[in-house]
């Protein structure tokens, strides 16, 4: 804590006291809970108002890793631990190699566990981390700042800017902006139940955001079919299961015993497993087909050849 008296915050939209929980300490239990449920569903009405901007910013991140680039994600506090762990999900979910999509939490990931709530308001403090990923004009960064007035978070964007990386800010906060932001992503959540409490509502509408980029642009870049995740590679019973039911999906004649030999002939991998099948071609040449398609099996599957 520093002695100099820090800057007023109290015209933040997350800071605002909620008309409906004045008398929160006086709520029986069943009615915190309730009115701490009720209040969610304006987060879900936040992302679907900010959905084209999300949007936008999904198909600035695709851009990056399809030339090589990749996402970061940076916040302090209940936004680092989101943006960490979108990025940790990546690649159990869609088979991403796990450069490709970072979280950077504010004091390291010793603070996923616990608070380092002083690191944030370092405004350089993520230059190391930049300079240790080799930050550059190949990848996207989004810096998430629910109150919208962290300086880790806001100099982040300055710094990545400057490095040339297409830069986006993720706040609930309408009326910030902040240097060097490309792409803002206002989820409008206004106050908490709890007052400041972003860890609440703010924190679910952030949730929603980043599984929604993440999706999109893994969407994007071919890592499914439909609603399927066909890029899974089987690695548990879980996930082995998973790939023989969505295998049988095509094709629903074989067998659970038929899909599992095919996926173990391929390496577990379902993609390739399926043009081996449907192609009938060897498990090097499905590969080649799947890398010539840039790994999009639904154009693998109507080429053709």
């Amino acid at each position: 804590m520093t002695s100099t008296l820090p800057p007023d915050r109290s015209h933040v939209a997350t800071e605002q006291r909620h008309d409906e929980s004045r008398a929160l300490d006086a709520l029986e239990t069943v009615d915190i809970v309730l009115l701490l449920a009720r209040d969610q569903r304006r987060a879900i009405e936040a992302v679907e108002r900010a959905s084209d901007a999300i949007a936008r910013f999904a198909d600035v991140a695709a851009a990056s890793l399809a030339q090589g680039g990749r996402l970061l994600y940076a916040g302090a506090g209940t936004s680092g631990r989101l943006g960490v762990l979108d990025a940790s999900e990546c690649p159990p979910t869609f088979r991403s190699d796990p450069a490709q999509v970072v979280g950077i939490i504010a004091g390291g990931d010793g603070a996923l566990r616990r608070s380092s709530e002083g690191r944030e308001d370092e405004w350089d403090g993520i230059a190391a981390e930049f300079e240790r990923l080799q930050l550059d004009e190949r990848d996207s960064f989004l810096g998430i700042a629910a109150g919208g007035t962290t300086p880790y978070v806001l100099g982040a964007i300055r710094l990545a800017k400057a490095r040339g990386a297409a830069t986006g800010f993720l706040t609930c906060a309408p009326h910030v902006r902040a240097e060097g932001c490309d792409h803002a992503i206002v989820l409008e959540t206004g106050a908490e139940i709890l007052t400041g409490s972003t860890r609440l509502k703010a924190g679910t509408a952030t949730k929603i955001a980043l599984n929604a980029i993440t999706t999109a642009m893994f969407v994007r870049l071919g890592k499914t079919y439909g609603n399927l995740m066909v890029d899974l590679a089987a690695t548990n019973d879980k996930l082995v299961d998973r790939a023989v039911r969505i295998y049988r999906e095509f094709f629903a004649n074989d067998s659970r015993e038929t899909a599992h030999a095919q996926l173990m002939e391929a390496g577990g991998l379902l993609k390739v497993a399926i043009v081996m099948r449907a192609k009938d071609v060897s498990r090097m040449r499905a590969q080649a087909m799947l890398d010539a398609c840039r790994g999009n099996l639904r154009a693998v599957l109507e080429a053709s050849v």
